[in-house]
């Protein structure tokens, strides 16, 4: 039996290494074209160790050129792909049929994206004598509805998604953010939507007498999350399952691709059950979450899919940054650790990495020493007063203080909270 592709995003090298345990393919935009302008993306320049890495590692790479393209950007377009295609990526993922003519003039591989809203068979097929190796389904079909897609090609891969956020808008195409900021430069369909679906909003009808939403946040879709429907998604005989997050940070990425995995892997060895689903989605819920919604696969989505109160995350869990990498010994595999924002204690839940780095390790602290001594706990660091300790970790990190330290808990400590 071919098995489902598990597919995770990434915004930069960390994301990549973050997912590379457990999904089997990759895709990221690069700083140009592609859905997620805010966000870090990576350099054109990098695409050859992006690449090379994830070949290293068995993972399939897709590149993300999905936005409208107009007259003035095709060729920057054309030689983004034919860069793609000369770093070795395995597909590009499309709306504009500029694009789609682009990428099969260079002999690209390409995936149609969901903007294009796939969302019948002659649709599907009209794709599929185009050439397109897998569609990218609209997010508003139901499960039958995509079994009946699936049904009626004969080589081109479906991919669905299984978790993230929910745009209110039929597959991300809006104009929302343009019309509120009054530039094209702000819209969802080039990468830049700032969205003003997750604000509060009051809305009148016509005639003024009664308000049909009173400030609330009636726009704020719930996070997708299907982990309790993994064994009906695969039995669609869905070829991949899609993971949003290119906005999201490593661990984030790290934990949901984890999750699906695990899910996946139970439901091919027969041992998938309600009691794992109950673990699955508890683990789930300690990563950046708005509640979730199980979207559009079994029902029409309704106000009970949109989170009201709040627009951001309901996770209780938090990055503390407790400190800094100093040295790394490559012989011991010990870290010097400067604290600077409190201890460290045996059993926490860390992670290493920089902003200006590619590191990312995560672990439980272990091997903790302090004045020589092996310890469980740490004494407290402060600004004023730095504690020196030792830590054992399983990869190498930068030191001189490029490398920090962050504790991920839902404990309260005398800690700043910073974000990754």
């Amino acid at each position: 039996m071919k098995r489902v592709e598990l597919l995770a995003p990434a915004k930069n090298f960390k994301a990549i290494k973050a997912a590379s345990e457990y999904a089997d393919s990759i895709y990221f935009g690069v700083e140009s074209f592609n859905m997620r302008m805010r966000t870090e993306n990576i350099p054109i320049d990098d695409l050859p160790k992006i690449i090379n890495y994830c070949h290293n590692n068995n993972l399939k790479s897709y590149l993300a050129t999905n936005i409208l393209v107009y007259d003035n950007e095709l060729e920057e377009l054309r030689n983004i792909i034919k860069k793609g295609k000369e770093a070795g990526i395995d597909a590009v993922i499309v709306h504009d049929l500029a694009a789609v003519q682009i990428a099969k003039d260079i002999g690209v591989p390409f995936h149609i994206s969901t903007q294009c809203n796939v969302s019948n068979s002659l649709s599907a097929r009209f794709y599929e004598n185009l050439g397109a190796k897998r569609l990218i389904l609209a997010r508003e079909l139901s499960l039958g509805k995509i079994k009946e897609i699936k049904r009626n090609l004969t080589k081109t891969e479906v991919e669905v998604f299984i978790h993230g956020a929910m745009c209110t808008s039929i597959s991300g195409r809006c104009y929302f953010s343009q019309d509120i900021c009054g530039t094209e430069e702000k819209s969802a369909n080039r990468g830049n939507c700032i969205q003003p679906c997750r604000r509060r909003w009051w809305v009148r009808e016509e005639s003024g007498a009664e308000y049909i939403y009173d400030g609330i946040r009636f726009m704020n879709s719930r996070d997708l999350c299907t982990i309790a429907y993994v064994p009906d998604l695969i039995e669609a005989k869905i070829d991949a399952f899609k993971i949003e997050g290119r906005m999201r940070h490593p661990h984030y990425v790290e934990i949901v691709s984890k999750v699906y995995r695990e899910a996946i892997e139970a439901y091919y060895e027969g041992n998938f059950t309600k009691k794992k689903v109950g673990r699955w989605v508890s683990e789930l819920k300690r990563v950046y979450n708005r509640g979730f919604t199980s979207g559009f696969y079994f029902k029409r989505m309704t106000e009970v899919d949109h989170q009201h109160n709040y627009p951001y995350n309901l996770s209780h869990y938090r990055y503390i940054r407790v400190g800094r990498i100093d040295s790394f010994n490559q012989q011991t595999r010990f870290a010097r650790i400067s604290l600077n924002n409190g201890f460290i204690s045996q059993g926490d839940d860390l992670i290493i990495m920089g902003k200006e780095t590619d590191t990312y390790i995560h672990q439980k602290a272990q091997d903790l020493q302090y004045e020589g001594r092996k310890v469980n706990k740490s004494p407290r660091g402060t600004k004023d007063n730095k504690i020196l300790i030792e830590l054992k970790i399983k990869e190498p990190a930068i030191g001189n203080g490029k490398d920090k330290v962050y504790i991920f808990t839902d404990k309260t400590y005398k800690r700043k909270v910073y974000s990754l």
